[in-house]
């Protein structure tokens, strides 16, 4: 299990990640991120939502709800173009960390 803290740090890379593909509403984001990750990552509700009111908010991600025949009105959530431009700060950023550490793990004491 990946820590709540590193989980956290991740979450605008893997929502703008996931939402790049398609559109999806919230359950359907929670279960991509946790069959994505083998399991590894498992955000509830409560961690989700907030991530993506603030993604809203900032300009990076907008919703609209879709009412269905088979159950009940659901929100939608779908990548801005700001979306992908911060997506594609946010993987470079990534890289740059992964070079740290793999640079560092690599250091013979």
């Amino acid at each position: 299990m990946i820590s709540k803290n590193l989980s956290a740090a991740t979450t605008k890379a893997i929502i703008l990640g996931i939402l790049k593909h398609r559109k999806n509403y919230g359950y359907l984001i929670l279960r991509n991120i946790k069959e994505i990750s083998g399991g590894r990552i498992e955000w509830s509700d409560g961690m989700l939502y907030p991530v993506l009111h603030r993604l809203e908010n900032d300009g990076f991600i907008r919703s609209e709800w879709k009412m269905s025949e088979e159950s009940r009105p659901r929100k939608y959530y779908m990548i801005t173009n700001a979306g992908r431009r911060e997506l594609i700060n946010e993987k470079e950023q990534w890289r740059q960390i992964n070079s740290v550490l793999l640079k560092i793990w690599k250091l013979n004491p």
